[in-house]
């Protein structure tokens, strides 16, 4: 875990507390690393307990404050405890960044009732949930940030994926609600929207073991798969202070797949 000095400063956040759901990995993991090098105390909310324990034991090795519990995105009541948690053994929240998602191939008519539930709950019911729980707690804060992790296929629509696309949709939509709502509290809300990060769980499953690796950076505009850090880089960004007067926007850190993916269909 580095701090990047050339970037940013090493105390750049200190003194602030992040909530973030999903980040014993992949991009999770790495806002944690990033954040937690620049100062914050990081508490991570997860379903799978043993990537929490590891995450916290590094972050801690590497200098970090960190903590955890486990927790269902899909289960109001076990987000407010985790949130209540966090506050209990930080003193406070001041930043929220909702990473929790799921997602898996499947042509909509094929997909089950089921299936789309699924992805609609974790996505963005467990945003909203998380906001809702994170609320009170960051009207404290002076300098309240949400940060939702989504995609711009949420904005164009996901053909193979159109529940995980619907529920990107729908947290943007919620993220523009909440940036004027809760802007007289303080509280700053955006996105950002990854491209096809390499090392993560979504990019392995949906193109390298599918064989479309090749595919998928042909619809980039740099030709490549991006890393961990871009993303991470960004959430610091709109955490810091540089990102003061950023509010109900969707930063999108994709390569410039965006502007390319439609036409190379």
């Amino acid at each position: 875990m580095s701090a990047e000095p050339d970037i940013f400063q090493p105390d750049l956040l200190a003194g602030r507390t992040v909530f973030i759901t999903g980040g014993g990995s992949g991009i999770g993991r790495g806002v944690c690393d990033l954040l937690g090098s620049l100062g914050a105390s990081i508490f991570i909310a997860s379903r799978d307990d043993e990537k929490l324990a590891a995450a916290v034991d590094e972050l801690m090795e590497a200098g970090a404050a960190a903590d955890k519990t486990t927790a269902d995105v899909r289960d109001y009541d076990q987000v407010s405890a985790a949130v209540a948690a966090c506050v209990d053994r930080f003193g406070g929240l001041d930043i929220l960044i909702n990473n929790a998602a799921g997602n898996f191939n499947c042509p909509t008519a094929e997909l089950s009732p089921n299936g789309w539930k699924t992805v609609i709950d974790i996505d963005l019911n467990g945003t909203f949930y998380c906001c809702k729980a994170a609320y009170p707690h960051l009207q404290k804060s002076d300098a309240a940030r949400i940060v939702s992790i989504t995609t711009t296929l949420g904005r164009v629509g996901w053909p193979g994926a159109a529940h995980a696309g619907a529920a990107k949709a729908g947290i943007q939509s919620l993220t523009n609600a909440l940036a004027v709502e809760w802007a007289p509290d303080g509280i700053l809300v955006n996105s950002v929207s990854p491209g096809p990060i390499a090392g993560t769980v979504g990019v392995d499953k949906l193109y390298v073991e599918t064989g479309q690796e090749d595919v998928m950076t042909s619809r980039v505009a740099l030709k490549r798969f991006g890393a961990v850090t871009d993303i991470a880089h960004a959430v610091a960004y709109l955490c810091s202070p540089a990102g003061g007067y950023v509010t109900g926007a969707e930063l999108v850190v994709d390569g410039g797949r965006q502007w390319t993916f439609a036409a190379a269909q």
